[in-house]
C-alpha cells in the first residue's frame, strides 16, 4: 500500500474511532500544571459511617478547597472515579444509588470508569444512572456485537494541554456478576434502553488487548494519557485468580502515563520497586507504583481518602510534583487512661459541606426509617470480615451456608465468600445488618448431584484460590484437601458415596458459572432457582434461631486443607 493510502485509511480509521485529527501543540517552554484528584470502589457510603469516618460531605469540603487552591495557582484540575459506585450500603442498594451518583454529580467528577458492580442490577438501572450522573462513564473494552457498547474515552482540554482519560474494566466481570444482568439490549445508546428483554449478550475484552490498539491512536491526539481503570492493583502481577490488573497492563502496553485504579480496594502506597506498604498509615507518606513509564494510583475503597497528584508538563515531559492520600475524617482507636478504647482522628477533623448534607439527608432518612427493624440478636461476632472470609472458613460464613441448607432441604451448601460482604457485631441484628452482608439480591437453587458429581464440584471449589471472591464457605461437608487431592470426603455426617444421589444448594449466581464455578444452570437439568432471595432467608434465619449462639458456628476445620496454596494477599479485596 502506497504511503497517501496508508494515511488516508489512518484518517479515516481515527474518524470512525470518533477522534478528532487536529491537535494544536502545547505551546513550547510552557509549564502547565494540573492536579487530578480520585476515588474508587464506593460501593454505596454516599454517607458517614457510625464513627463519623469519610461520607460525601465531608469529602466534598476538601475537593471544593483543592479546587480553589489550584485555580488560585493558575492550575488545572480532574476529578476521576475508578468505578464500583454500586452495592455495599442497604440505604443505597434500596434506593438504585441514587444519592451516590447525584453526590458524584455535586462534587463535580469529570468521568468514572464502569466497575463489575456497575453490572450487579439489569440494565435499565445503569442508564438511569447515567442520568442521574450526567458525566461519560467510559469503558473501551465492554462490547456488544463487535461495537463498544460505552464511550471508550474523554479527551479534555486543560488550559491547552489534552489530557486523554479512558476507561477499562476488568474482564472478570462477565463471572463477577449474575449473568441474566448481561443479558443487554438491542439498542444501548448513551444510556437508553429501546428493548430490555433482549437476549443479545455483550463481551468484555482483555484490557491490556484493547489499550494496546487505543492508546497509540490517544497519543496522536492528547498530550497525557491517563487509563481510568477498574482491574485491581497486584503487587508485582502476582493476580491470583483475578484477571490480570493494572500492574500487567502497564507492563504490556507502552504510552500510558498515569493510572487511576480501583477494584483491589486498597491504598496503593509502595514501600520499594514491587513492595507495596500494606501497613500504610492514613496520613502517611505515600508512594504511587510504577511500572514501564506508568504511574498507578488508587485510593483504597468507600471514600475513606481522596487521592492527589500534582503534575507538570514541559516540552512534552510530564512530572509527578507530589501526591498524597488525604484521609476522610478516618479515625484509630487508643487505650485511655481509664482502660476503654476511644476513636481518634488521624488527621483534623474535616467539616460537613452543609450543601451536600441538605441533599443527602431525604435519601439516609428513608432508607434508615425502613432498614432500623430488629430482626433478632446474637451473642458473639459472627465474622464476615472480607480478608478472613475469603481465605478461611468464619463463622459468618458457616451461619449463611446453614441458613441455606435448611431453607432449600440441601444435603449440602457451596457459599462463594465475594457474596459475603460485612460481619455482623455482637448483640442486637436489624434488617439492616442483614443487608450489609448480602447486599446482592441473590436468589437460592440446587441441584441433585450424583457422588461422582460431587467430588467433581468439591474438587472445582477447593481449587479456587485464597483471598479471591471464589473462595468457598460450606455447609454438610467435611474433607481433607491434601495437596490438591480430595480425599475422606463426608456428606451431612456420611462417607460420600458415589452412586448416591445429594442435593447441592448454592447461590444462582455461581450456578450461572460465576466466580468461576462449575455451571449448573442451562446445564444439570435438576437444578432449580427456587426465587428465594439470600439476605430474606438470611433473615428468616436468625429470626427462627435467635438468639444466635456465635461460638456455635465456629470453623471446627471441618474441611482441612494440607499444604494449600498460599495467599494471594494482593487478591484479597477483588
Amino acid at each position: 500500500m502506497k504511503k497517501p493510502q496508508i494515511a488516508v485509511l489512518l484518517a479515516s480509521t481515527l474518524t470512525a474511532l470518533g477522534v478528532n485529527t487536529a491537535q494544536a501543540a502545547p505551546i513550547k517552554d510552557k509549564t502547565y500544571h494540573f492536579t487530578i484528584l480520585h476515588t474508587n470502589d464506593h460501593h454505596g457510603r454516599f454517607w458517614k459511617n457510625a464513627d463519623g469516618e469519610y461520607g460525601m460531605a465531608a469529602q466534598k469540603t476538601v475537593i471544593d478547597q483543592i479546587r480553589a487552591q489550584v485555580k488560585a495557582d493558575g492550575g488545572q484540575l480532574l476529578l476521576l472515579s475508578g468505578g464500583d459506585v454500586n452495592t455495599g450500603v442497604p440505604e443505597s442498594d434500596m434506593q438504585d444509588a441514587e444519592p451516590d451518583f447525584k453526590g458524584m454529580r455535586k462534587l463535580g467528577f469529570d468521568a468514572m470508569v464502569l466497575g463489575n458492580h456497575e453490572f450487579d442490577k439489569p440494565l435499565p438501572i445503569l442508564a438511569k444512572q447515567q442520568k442521574w450522573a450526567n458525566f461519560p462513564m467510559l469503558s473501551a473494552n465492554v462490547y456488544r456485537g463487535n461495537k463498544p457498547m460505552f464511550e471508550a474515552y474523554k479527551i479534555f482540554n486543560k488550559g491547552g494541554l489534552k489530557i486523554a482519560v479512558m476507561g477499562l474494566t476488568t474482564d472478570d466481570t462477565r463471572k463477577a456478576v449474575s449473568p441474566d444482568n448481561l443479558q443487554f439490549s438491542d439498542t444501548w445508546v448513551s444510556g437508553h434502553v429501546s428493548n430490555p428483554k433482549s437476549t443479545a449478550g455483550i463481551e468484555f475484552r482483555k484490557p491490556a488487548d484493547v489499550a494496546a490498539k487505543l492508546v497509540p491512536v490517544l497519543r496522536t491526539q492528547a498530550d497525557v494519557v491517563i487509563a481510568a481503570t477498574h482491574m485491581g492493583h497486584y503487587t508485582d502481577a502476582n493476580h491470583g485468580s483475578n484477571a490480570a490488573g493494572d500492574v500487567e497492563m502497564a507492563r504490556a502496553v507502552n504510552g500510558i502515563d498515569l493510572i487511576v485504579g480501583g477494584h483491589s480496594q486498597n491504598p496503593v502506597c509502595m514501600k520499594a520497586e514491587n513492595v507495596r506498604d500494606d501497613a500504610y498509615v492514613p496520613g502517611g507518606e505515600c508512594k504511587p507504583d510504577r511500572q514501564n513509564g506508568a504511574w498507578i494510583v488508587q485510593a483504597h475503597e468507600w471514600g475513606k481518602y481522596v487521592g492527589r497528584a500534582d503534575f507538570e508538563y514541559k516540552n512534552g515531559q510530564l512530572n509527578l510534583v507530589k501526591y498524597a492520600l488525604i484521609p476522610i475524617n478516618l479515625k484509630k482507636s487508643v487505650t485511655g487512661a481509664d482502660g476503654k478504647k476511644n476513636k481518634v482522628l488521624y488527621t483534623d477533623e474535616i467539616t460537613e459541606n452543609p450543601e451536600m448534607l441538605a441533599m443527602l439527608t431525604p435519601f439516609q432518612e428513608k432508607g434508615q426509617k425502613v432498614l432500623s427493624v430488629e430482626i433478632g440478636a446474637t451473642n458473639g461476632i459472627l465474622d464476615g470480615d472480607r480478608s478472613r472470609v475469603r481465605s478461611q472458613a468464619t463463622s459468618l460464613g458457616n451461619l449463611i451456608a446453614a441458613a441455606m441448607q435448611e431453607k432449600l432441604k440441601a444435603d449440602f451448601v457451596v457459599l462463594n465468600s465475594g457474596g459475603v460482604r460485612d460481619s455482623i457485631a455482637d448483640g442486637k441484628i436489624t434488617y439492616k445488618d442483614v443487608l450489609k452482608v448480602q447486599p446482592f439480591g441473590n436468589t437460592l437453587g440446587y441441584a441433585e448431584l450424583s457422588g461422582a458429581q460431587v467430588m467433581d464440584y468439591l474438587n472445582a471449589a477447593l481449587k479456587m484460590s485464597a483471598g479471591s471472591g471464589g473462595f468457598p464457605q460450606f455447609a454438610g461437608v467435611k474433607a481433607v484437601y491434601d495437596n490438591g487431592v480430595l480425599r475422606d470426603v463426608f456428606i451431612n455426617n456420611q462417607p460420600l458415596d458415589l452412586k448416591k444421589t445429594y442435593r447441592l444448594g448454592v447461590g444462582d449466581f455461581m450456578a450461572a458459572g460465576g466466580d468461576g464455578y462449575p455451571k449448573l444452570k442451562g446445564v444439570n437439568p435438576s437444578y432449580v432457582n427456587t426465587g428465594f432471595v439470600d439476605a430474606d432467608v438470611l433473615k428468616a434465619y436468625i429470626q427462627k434461631h435467635s438468639p444466635i449462639q456465635a461460638a456455635s458456628f465456629e470453623p471446627k476445620n471441618e474441611v482441612q486443607r494440607i499444604n494449600p496454596p498460599s495467599v494471594d494477599v494482593a487478591a484479597q479485596k477483588p
